[in-house]
């Protein structure tokens, strides 16, 4: 299949513009075959824009379509993107799919593609950009040198199963796993604060390191992709120091461990040492030191992200590649998942505001001196 060139079907165009942003690089090695969605003036508009035709029902799809990204939503946002995936795979069509999916769900879509002799994966997307990936090899290449004592974590409802990737694929793997139940908070304690907490607290241990993670558990259902606060922020420590995915989109931070040798007993004061690790930065970033715009992450790193995810798909359909490992990790995740979930709760509805999105520049003016601290 040398210089094959797969022509592809997006499903959706909610989060589907990102996949159809991949295909604005000219060197993109794929084709846009065409646009299925329900037929919205935005569905109409994209399909315009890319010149492509837009298909409002799956049967009206022509023959010659290699590979349909499915993104649309499952069961857990009450859509019927699994179901779509068979329905496209019963046709000869290998799929990409966008997360969340239920164990069920997953399951399901695997064993069609093996009847079907098509290729499935599954995507969760934020594995794929450039810093969540930076992270990822980072921690790799610390646990090979000292293994890891514990996790540190907060996420979003919207963003736990991505989390749980990122924690396998920075581990090798997410077994074993438990939780204890998060403890309530009584009501005295609540009633000292006029703003609900948004966030509950879950302990246990994923790949067998200790974990703490933080989960916010308010949403919006009018505007489900907004009120978050913070998307993904892991830290993982180990003997000599922490390894900080400060967002998901970066910095990535290094923070060796504060160590006082022994010969400060003896010093007249303590920065006399003679430790080589008093000479190292106490923090300090692997690549850039600050993370894109919006802008930048929406029009470039993201799409470049679905290009990787694409490229993995193709290769395994051109290689022929057995994915029953890749398979067995990512029902071991939605698995995991549900298990956080259920212990976790429901979420609570918090009511629909637009928020003012703060600069830096606007508390904390450039021109402010070390004698303002």
């Amino acid at each position: 299949m040398s210089g094959w060139r797969p022509r592809v079907l997006v499903c959706g165009t909610k989060f589907g513009r990102i996949y159809l942003a991949a295909f604005r690089d000219r060197d993109f090695p794929f084709e846009l075959a065409g646009i299925l969605a329900l037929g919205s003036a935005r569905s109409r508009a994209c399909a315009e824009a890319y010149g492509v035709p837009l298909f409002t029902d799956p049967a009206d799809v022509p023959a010659g379509v290699d590979i349909a990204c499915v993104v649309i939503g499952s069961s857990v946002n009450g859509g019927r993107g699994a179901e779509l995936a068979r329905t496209l795979m019963a046709r000869g069509m290998h799929v990409l799919q966008e997360h969340p999916l239920h164990e069920r769900e997953l399951v399901a879509c695997l064993r069609e593609a093996r009847q079907r002799r098509v290729y499935y994966h599954l995507n969760t997307h934020y594995v794929h950009i450039a810093p969540v990936r930076r992270f990822i090899a980072a921690a790799r290449e610390l646990f090979r040198r000292q293994r890891p004592l514990f996790i540190d974590a907060i996420c979003s409802v919207q963003t736990a199963f991505t989390l749980w990737d990122i924690l396998g694929e920075a581990l090798g793997g997410v077994r074993p796993w438990a939780f204890a139940d998060p403890l309530a908070l009584p009501d005295d304690v609540i009633s000292l604060s006029e703003t609900d907490a948004p966030f509950r607290c879950l302990a246990g241990v994923i790949a067998g390191v200790p974990i703490t993670l933080r989960v916010q558990t308010v949403m919006d259902p009018a505007d489900p992709d907004n009120y978050v606060h913070v998307m993904h922020r892991i830290t993982v420590g180990t003997e000599g120091g922490t390894l900080t995915l400060a967002n998901t989109h970066g910095p990535v931070l290094w923070c060796p461990r504060a160590h006082m040798p022994a010969d400060v007993r003896d010093t007249v004061t303590l920065d006399a040492s003679a430790a080589a690790s008093f000479d190292i930065p106490s923090a300090g970033p692997l690549g850039p030191p600050i993370a894109p715009t919006y802008r930048e992450i929406l029009g470039a790193i993201w799409p470049q992200g679905v290009r990787r995810a694409l490229t993995q798909l193709r290769e395994a359909i051109e290689t022929g590649r057995d994915g029953q490992a890749r398979d067995q990790y990512h029902i071991a995740v939605a698995r995991l998942w549900q298990d956080a979930a259920a212990r976790i709760g429901p979420v609570k509805i918090a009511p629909h505001n637009i928020p003012r999105v703060l600069a830096a520049e606007d508390f904390w003016p450039a021109d402010w001196r070390d004698d303002h601290v």
